[in-house]
């Protein structure tokens, strides 16, 4: 329990990173289970608690992870994921604010029974403050962390960018860093401790630069109106003869050179790269420039050179770009399911990520509760009396 990250534990080539931590994982959605994945494929044995009687997970990211399902209404159920709890590492929940307490199963009794515990507490708001017991959703947290008043075209409303700012960069990402810090430290001190991680602080947090670059004049113009956020023509992308598109970051004026030159414009004939007033006049010209040729064509003529000019790539695309296809960035499951490889790759201890199928609900409830203990007529005793549940994975003929 917990001794595997002692200084005395020494790695070997062939093993992950996170390999002999044992976590605990409460079913959630989006940003919890994208912490878990992140420690399973980095080495990290992680169980995922689910409810019974539920018809199929909603987890889309439980890349290597094992399920139990334990009916918490019951006493019964709440003193088995109490066992597996002290018995692990680290305890990841994504409950609003008093759940687990309720059960009994807060930080501080779990943390009396293994001082070793490192609990994660995944939430919107964070475990204190006047929204802590409040609902909400990765636009609301991007809200209220400042970032999405500045997301947005010119003369446009406020835009969030899919939910991954605050659910997965602010929150599971942010969480996974608390977690491996919080490991870290454990080595040091031999204790746990409790991980109060708020995806409107982290999502702020991701925002730093936005933030601190406030002070430079980077940001004194309106929203879309500033050289980063669609308001400069050498920043922004534009739509090809095929109905793709090209994404531009010519910023330097040596990079912006190179951009004229593949686009056959002559730089005399343009007003200065950084006069405001011209901006729109500039992207009038990029615009035509680009409608003139397919994705393929402008792919060509930039490749090679550092005019920060790049294809945008559909799903369907980045695998087979040669640069993605050379590093392998891209992964397929057993199921041939695309998907992003881990990331970053470490060149001793790299993720090896499962590419077996996600797990059903309850797909290793008597696995794993015989690893933590229990005797096989005491899960038998649980499985008739509905406190567990197991659901065996059907062969495929």
């Amino acid at each position: 329990m917990g001794g595997v990250l002692s200084p005395t534990y020494k790695q070997s080539p062939f093993i992950m990173a996170l390999a002999g931590v044992r976590v605990i994982e409460l079913a959630g959605l989006a940003p919890a289970p994208f912490c878990g994945m992140i420690l399973a494929d980095f080495g990290a044995k992680v169980i995922r608690v689910d409810r019974t009687k539920v018809a199929m997970a909603m987890d889309t990211q439980a890349r290597g992870k094992r399920s139990v399902a334990i009916n918490l209404k019951t006493a019964e159920g709440v003193a088995v994921l109490r066992k597996l709890c002290v018995q692990s590492d680290v305890v990841l929940e994504p409950y609003r604010k008093g759940v687990m307490e309720k059960l009994g199963l807060g930080p501080q009794e779990l943390l009396k029974e293994n001082p070793r515990l490192i609990y994660a507490r995944l939430t919107g708001y964070g475990q204190s403050g006047s929204y802590a017991a409040a609902a909400g959703h990765d636009i609301n947290y991007l809200a209220m962390s400042g970032l999405l008043s500045r997301l947005g075209r010119s003369g446009e409303k406020p835009y969030a960018p899919l939910n991954l700012v605050a659910d997965f960069a602010g929150g599971g990402l942010t969480c996974a860093l608390g977690i491996v810090l919080a490991l870290l430290e454990r080595t040091k001190s031999g204790k746990g401790q409790v991980i109060d991680a708020s995806m409107v602080e982290g999502a702020a947090y991701v925002g730093s630069f936005v933030w601190k670059s406030r002070s430079i004049g980077m940001w004194d113009r309106s929203r879309g109106e500033n050289m980063l956020d669609s308001g400069a023509p050498f920043y922004d992308t534009y739509e090809t003869s095929d109905g793709k598109y090209m994404a531009v970051g010519a910023i330097e004026p040596q990079f912006y050179r190179q951009l004229l030159k593949g686009l056959e414009v002559d730089a005399g004939e343009l007003p200065p790269q950084m006069s405001f007033s011209d901006w729109p006049e500039l992207r009038r010209i990029f615009t035509e420039r680009f409608a003139s040729k397919t994705q393929a064509d402008w792919s060509r003529i930039f490749d090679g050179t550092d005019a920060c000019v790049t294809p945008v790539l559909s799903f369907d695309q980045v695998s087979s770009h040669p640069h993605n296809q050379e590093r392998a960035s891209f992964m397929k499951d057993s199921s041939g399911e695309e998907s992003p490889r881990p990331a970053p790759v470490l060149s001793r201890t790299p993720a090896e990520p499962c590419r077996a199928s996600d797990p059903v609900i309850g797909e290793h409830t008597v696995k794993v509760l015989e690893e933590y203990g229990f005797t096989s007529s005491e899960i038998n005793q649980m499985l008739a009396a509905g406190v567990v549940e197991y659901n065996a994975v059907k062969a495929k003929l």
